[in-house]
Parts: C-alpha cells; sequence; structure tokens
C-alpha cells in the first residue's frame, strides 16, 4: 500500500507511535512510505522525522513541511530536542525539506491512478493547501483534480465522534472544513473516542533489551511528565496507521455519513450522507492495545 503519511510530529508523541507502525508495516512488506510530511513548521520538525526514518533504515525518504502559513506548536517534553541531539539524520533544518504542497504534487504525479493513501494524524493543513494548488510546471493537473485522480483514500486520525470537539480539527478548523467539504473519495475517521481508551508505551519503556532507540527514549521521556500518562499514553494516531493498511476488521466497523465541521472547529456527524465514515469499537481496546505495544517494541533489522 503507497502511503503519504502527514503528521503533526510534535505536540504530541502519539505520532511516533504511529510513524513507528508505519515503518514496522514497511518492514512487512504491507507499505511503502512515499512521503512523511509534517503539517507543522516549529523549527526541527523536518530533522526529528528524518531521525525517524533514518533509524527505520530509510533515510531517503522525503519529508516535506509547510512553507506558507502553519502552526508551529511542538513538545513542551522536549523529547524533540532529545532525538535531534543523540541520533543521526542529515536535515538539519526546516530550510532544508522542500515545500510540502510541491512535495505532494511532485509524488502524486508519478503514481498510478487511484493508488495512494493518505494519512493524516495532524492538522489539516497540507492537504488543504495541495487542494487548492493549481496546475504547474510539476502537473498540469489543478491540486483537485490531482488528489482526486492519484489518492485512492484518505485515512485521518480527526474529530470526535458522533460530535464533539477535538484537537487536530479544531486548531485549524478552516483547513479541515475545507477539505472534508471537498475530499470526494473516501474518508476514514479515527476519532478522539476510539485512541482515548488505548494506553500505550510501558511496556517497551520497561524492555531492557530494546536500547539506542529514538522511539523508546520518546516514550521513557514523556510518560513520566504528565499524571495521566501513568498507565501509557492514549493512542491516538497509532489507530489510523492500523486501520489504513490493515482495514477495520475485526476490531472496528465502520459508520457511513458525513462529518460536519462548525467555525469553532467543533464537529457532529450526519448519517448517510456522503462516503466518510468513523470507527465504532467492535473489540474491546485492550485487545487493540495489545496489538500496538507489540508492533511499537519493533526494532530495524540490521
Amino acid at each position: 500500500m503507497k502511503i503519504i503519511f502527514d503528521t503533526d510530529m510534535g505536540p504530541d508523541y502519539d505520532d511516533v507511535g504511529a510513524i513507528t507502525l508505519l515503518h514496522t508495516y514497511a518492514d512487512e512488506g504491507k507499505a511503502e512510505i512515499l512521503a512523511t510530511m509534517a503539517s507543522t513548521k516549529y523549527e526541527g520538525v523536518a530533522a526529528v522525522l528524518n531521525v525517524l526514518n533514518t533509524y527505520f533504515k530509510r533515510p531517503g525518504i522525503p519529508v516535506g513541511v509547510p512553507k506558507g502559513n502553519a502552526l508551529t506548536l511542538r513538545d513542551f517534553q522536549h523529547w524533540t530536542d532529545s532525538l535531534i541531539a543523540n541520533y543521526p539524520h542529515t536535515i538539519r533544518t526546516n530550510d532544508e525539506a522542500p515545500d510540502a504542497v510541491s512535495l505532494y504534487r511532485q509524488i502524486l504525479s508519478h503514481q498510478p491512478d487511484s493508488s495512494v493513501t493518505i494519512v493524516t494524524v495532524g492538522f489539516l493543513t497540507n492537504i488543504a493547501n495541495v487542494l487548492r494548488s493549481l496546475s504547474d510546471s510539476i502537473s498540469p493537473l489543478s491540486g483537485m483534480d490531482l488528489v482526486h485522480r492519484k489518492v485512492r483514500n484518505l485515512v485521518s486520525m480527526a474529530g470526535k465522534f458522533p460530535e464533539g470537539s477535538e484537537f487536530n480539527i479544531r486548531e485549524d478548523a478552516v483547513s479541515a472544513k475545507f477539505v472534508f467539504e471537498n475530499f470526494k473519495n473516501p474518508v476514514l475517521f479515527s476519532g478522539f473516542e476510539i485512541g482515548e481508551k488505548i494506553r500505550c508505551g510501558l511496556p517497551l519503556v520497561r524492555n531492557p533489551g530494546i536500547r539506542n532507540s529514538p522511539v523508546k527514549d520518546v516514550f521513557r521521556i514523556s510518560i513520566p511528565q504528565a499524571r495521566q500518562d501513568s498507565a501509557g499514553r492514549m493512542s491516538w494516531d497509532e489507530t489510523a496507521v492500523l486501520v489504513a493498511i490493515n482495514g477495520t476488521h475485526p476490531y472496528y466497523k465502520v459508520q457511513k455519513g458525513a462529518i460536519e465541521i462548525n467555525e469553532d472547529g467543533s464537529n457532529r456527524w450526519r448519517r448517510n450522507a456522503g462516503n466518510q465514515g468513523y470507527l465504532l469499537e467492535v473489540q474491546p481496546s485492550s485487545q487493540v492495545q495489545r496489538v500496538i505495544d507489540s508492533l511499537l517494541m519493533h526494532e530495524p533489522a540490521e
């Protein structure tokens, strides 16, 4: 499965879990990672993505960063600084990474029609900007036409269902509203209520056999800094990767319909109104937790 991974790698650290799952599936031959895109542009985000791609033996995966207006939210635990200081990477600053929109257009233009899955676990900033983009030297197609021709589906950790307010939509509600009103291919949401119940990372932190791992370092540094993480970090972003690669069975079923986003960034659901869907639990969240915890301990082949 051809994947473009779009992440706000920084405000939270379930993004690190999500990219770990993605590389694990790539090692198993289930996924081809076409690019890792940052939907935030705090200085260091490109380097952090490059650190993780390098650790998993894929240093050449392209990294895109927004060059226009974008959020600059980052981690309060300073795990990003730790990764940049302690692990190899060749991208040092965001200026060394290409513009996310141009990179999206370049990659999509070279892929077969209806072949790419976009997984978003952050803000919808990049997707909105790609959809708004015009024909250029990369492709004669507008962004809207290019995306709808090349992208098979979008899997997004966003929203709270059947209604509520969630961070990834709320922080850039204008972009989210534009994307979900204009993206015509299938969309699958893993909502806040799904990942909230799944607490992961403690088996990784407690595993003495895993050493020199940026993934372990992130969870080791961050879990003790918040009382709410004492049982493990809530695993929103990991679930999006899980279902994007494996499908929803046997853990979830899908409620069909369409999302509506209000001006304040809150959302509600219209049933049977479109080709979107959100996850509903079928199996206990503890089963998904065991799966994710196991995948988080994956180490790259020597």
